[in-house]
């Protein structure tokens, strides 16, 4: 019997701890977006995190701690494989996975470029536009006639045009899964040519004995190469198109003399790519070789860490009068911590010669002096005397730069800006230049960053860049490391411990910011008024100018009241009508100096339209005397308005009267926008008053004068009209009496201005300048006063016109006087009117007596009686 144990033991789950593996193809590589992707998100299944990520292919971008991956960094496309490890945790028996990334070609976005063809030669890369992704780089170039070039470094140094275009080609290989990516583009490479200023030919002359040849000496001798075109500047050059100078004169009033002549050829005119260029010429007239004021460098100044295995040069050069090129012996010394003497075979060219100098000088630390003590020229022609003076130069072995004992302070700033850091007590640092390394800790953190610093008498500064600030609080600032970067002197570094708090002020909050500007007319004033400041008093606000009236970006400065301020929109930003959209960007807290952006704080208003100037045409001549007004003008209406003055400063009411001036009408629309003002000539014509001739007012009353001579009396007999009154007077016919004392009042009518005149003559008649030789004069003999209105009053005919001052006595038989009459008082009724003791008494029947004093013309009285029967 067989028996079969069948045993069921439990299956243990193996797990996939980096997750599966997965693919992405990527065609557009130059969308920003690609510059980083997280390769842990595109796992499948559930994988573990904490792992580490490697680039199959060993290119750039991967961060391999955190799977992010900047793909932009990769410059050619192609299938890439990036492998993930997951940590190693029990029970996994898979722990990686793989993404496989296609990345599509990119050919990148060819330009335009232009160089100059000094530079010899160009890279086509450099053509290609930079604001964009630069191209792949397993490209291949080709020229115009579509040549495969070897190098994208092509030769530009000769071309035989001012300028030259040459067009190139770019071409990436496909990728097939990114079939529609374009493979090609086209570059443009200007090639501007360069002036060539040629190469300087040097000329040493004795001026004693070599200068007789020398007196017309053509200056482009001295070049090599050169364009022709150029222009010389230099001693004994006079003009632009001069080239030849004379030496021996030169000599004659500089002696020795370096004569440097510079010669300027000029770029391509409009082109800013290439450079005038220009070669200097140097002419040495030699009077004798002198050594004086010549200089000797010891190179270089070290630090105390270097002693061991620096290397020294000393340069010596020319003073004033120069040192012709050649062999010569040197001889110096060296004194200080250690001392010595040498002497040196050396070459002088150009007044300059470098020679090595033993480093077992200067092996400790201290300030050590090189003295060169002889300089000869080795054998050979020399046509001058030498004349020297031992010179030296000191050289140094610095100490260490130390920090210690320094302090670190600064002032608070706003998130994001740039923070000044001082440092002070720093009294062991040496006056100079320094770069040190620091680290930052705190509410914000970065390591490693360098800054170079100035110190003076133990002071320096140095600024943290904003975007180590971006987080407010406080900041601790570590310098960690100092090096010395004074020139000459060396760069000696050495590490530090200085420490120091900054303090960063938050940004103001803007997200209740809000803009408003009312809607004018155009040159109105428009107040855009800000809201939503908060606890904000004092603000800086930046803003623009869109739709039909753009600005460039403005700054103004705002009181804050209960989160609210305004500010008048300049009129010079307002040049337009119609829309206008006013768009805050930047707000700054005056108090703390910070700032933030605005994001669509932006408000549309209307520059309303300022009608045009009301159609106005001169009216038709007024006559002053119709008393025409503003309501007698068009247009006319509500909606405009008159003035008397070009300033429109205030309307005229509608009965203002017009007289001959300019008024100007303007006319207001809907949104009460005004318009421009329209000019109109008003011409009020008016004829002058009659004017009356000499005596004209004077007639004779016994003549019954009427209204027609009136009118003879007057400049205007035909057109004169009378009134008996001013204002509201009867038109007298021509056949009108005139009254003796009456005014008449004369108006013209002019056949010129066709108007009444406004003014009037005005005319108080006297009827009383009558000849009495050409009429016959009596005087009564008697009335009679009984009331029955015949002669009822004793009156002498006519004598107020013949004898107007005339005056009347009148007596009764006892000599009493009973009546005195004149012009104004000419009647007599019979009763005694001047008293005398008599009374008012009614005369009695009976003779009385008269006395006429005529007062005219030497006219004698004249005395008579008369009888009064009642």
């Amino acid at each position: 019997m067989f028996f079969i144990f069948l045993s069921v033991l439990p299956s243990k789950i193996h797990a996939q701890c980096a997750g599966d593996d997965a693919q992405k193809i990527i065609c557009d590589i130059q969308n920003s977006a690609n510059q980083n992707i997280s390769l842990f998100s595109l796992l499948g299944g559930s994988p573990t995190p904490g792992g580490k990520w490697t680039d199959d292919n060993n290119f750039r971008g991967l961060d391999s701690i955190s799977g992010n991956l900047n793909a932009q960094l990769i410059r050619e496309g192609g299938v890439y494989h990036y492998t993930y490890t997951a940590p190693d945790l029990a029970g996994c028996t898979d722990n990686t996975a793989t993404i496989t990334l296609t990345i599509g070609a990119y050919v990148g976005v060819g330009s335009k470029a232009t160089a100059c063809s000094r530079e010899g030669n160009f890279n086509l890369f450099t053509a290609f536009d930079s604001t964009v992704m630069g191209p792949h780089e397993n490209g291949i170039w080709r020229d115009s006639s579509g040549k495969i070039l070897d190098s994208p470094v092509i030769g530009i140094r000769y071309i035989t045009t001012q300028t030259e275009t040459r067009q190139f080609t770019y071409e990436v290989p496909l990728i097939p899964e990114c079939p529609s990516t374009p493979l090609i583009t086209t570059v443009y490479v200007t090639i501007v040519r360069t002036p060539e200023e040629g190469t300087p030919q040097e000329l040493t002359l004795c001026g004693t004995t070599d200068l007789a040849g020398y007196t017309n000496y053509d200056m482009f001798e001295s070049l090599l190469g050169e364009d022709k075109d150029g222009v010389w500047k230099g001693p004994d050059i006079t003009s632009r198109s001069d080239h030849n100078v004379n030496l021996q004169d030169l000599f004659n009033k500089y002696g020795a003399v370096e004569l440097k002549y510079t010669y300027t050829v000029f770029a391509v005119p409009n082109q800013n790519v290439c450079k005038d260029r220009t070669a200097d010429v140097v002419i040495t007239l030699e009077k004798r070789i002198d050594f004086t004021g010549a200089e000797i460098v010891v190179l270089n100044d070290i630090c105390e860490s270097e002693m061991a295995t620096a290397t020294y040069s000393a340069r010596v050069t020319a003073g004033p009068q120069g040192i012709p090129d050649g062999a010569y012996r040197i001889t110096y010394n060296v004194s200080g911590p250690i001392a010595g003497s040498e002497t040196v075979a050396v070459n002088f060219r150009d007044g300059v010669v470098v020679f090595p100098v033993r480093s077992a000088y200067f092996q400790s630390v201290g300030k050590f002096t090189i003295t060169v003590t002889s300089i000869v020229p080795t054998p050979g022609p020399k046509k001058c005397i030498s004349l020297f003076t031992p010179f030296s130069y000191d050289l140094n072995v610095f100490p260490l730069p130390r920090l210690d004992n320094a302090v670190i302070t600064t002032s608070p700033i706003c998130q994001n800006d740039i923070a000044t850091i001082q440092i002070s007590n720093a009294t062991l640092l040496a006056d100079g230049k320094y770069r040190i390394v620091y680290n930052i800790n705190g509410d914000n953190s970065a390591t490693g960053q360098t800054a170079t610093i100035t110190a003076v008498g133990g002071k320096a500064s140095f600024e943290i860049p904003g975007n180590l600030n971006a987080k407010s609080g406080l900041s601790v600032i570590r310098i960690t490391n100092i090096t010395n970067i004074t020139k000459p002197t060396p760069q000696c570094t050495n590490t530090a411990n200085v420490t120091g708090n900054l303090t960063i002020n938050p940004l103001p909050v803007v997200a209740n910011v809000k803009i408003q500007v009312n809607d004018n007319c155009f040159n109105g004033v428009f107040t855009a008024s800000v809201s939503g400041l908060g606890t904000l008093t004092k603000v800086k606000l930046s803003y623009v100018l869109l739709d039909n009236n753009t600005s460039v970006e403005q700054i103004v400065d705002l009181t804050v009241l209960n989160g609210n301020a305004s500010f008048v929109i300049p009129s010079a930003l307002l040049p337009n009508t119609g829309s206008t959209v006013i768009s805050a960007t930047y707000l700054t807290n005056d108090i703390t100096g910070c700032g933030s952006a605005l994001v669509n704080v932006l408000d549309s208003f209307l520059v309303n339209a300022i009608p045009l100037a009301p159609v106005a045409v001169n009216p038709p001549d007024f006559c002053k005397i119709d008393r025409a007004t503003i309501a007698n003008l068009t247009p006319h209406g509500p909606q405009y308005k008159w003035y008397n003055s070009a300033a429109l400063t205030t309307p005229l009411a509608d009965t203002y009267l017009l007289k001959t001036e300019d008024l100007y009408v303007t006319e207001t629309s809907a949104a009460n926008c005004t318009s421009p003002a329209s000019m109109i000539s008003i011409v009020v014509k008016d004829t002058p008053a009659p004017t009356l001739n000499p005596d004209g007012q004077n007639f004779c009353g016994l003549k019954n004068p009427t209204i027609a001579d009136l009118s003879k009396a007057t400049n205007v007999p035909s057109t004169v009209s009378w009134y008996d009154a001013q204002n509201n007077g009867n038109l007298l016919a021509s056949t009108t009496l005139l009254i003796d004392k009456a005014t008449y009042y004369g108006y013209d009518l002019s056949s010129v201005t066709d108007c009444i005149s406004d003014s009037t003559l005005e005319v108080t008649v006297s009827l009383t300048e009558c000849d009495p030789a050409e009429y016959a004069f009596f005087v009564p003999d008697g009335f009679s006063p009984n009331g029955d209105n015949v002669n009822d009053t004793f009156r002498i005919p006519d004598i107020e016109f013949l004898y107007p001052d005339y005056t009347l006595e009148i007596f009764n038989r006892y000599g009493n006087v009973m009546f005195k009459g004149n012009a104004n008082k000419p009647n007599w009724d019979g009763r005694n009117s001047e008293g005398g003791g008599i009374g008012d008494a009614i005369a009695p029947n009976g003779v009385y007596f008269y006395i006429v004093n005529f007062n005219k013309g030497n006219r004698k009285a004249q005395q008579g009686r008369l009888y009064l029967n009642r």
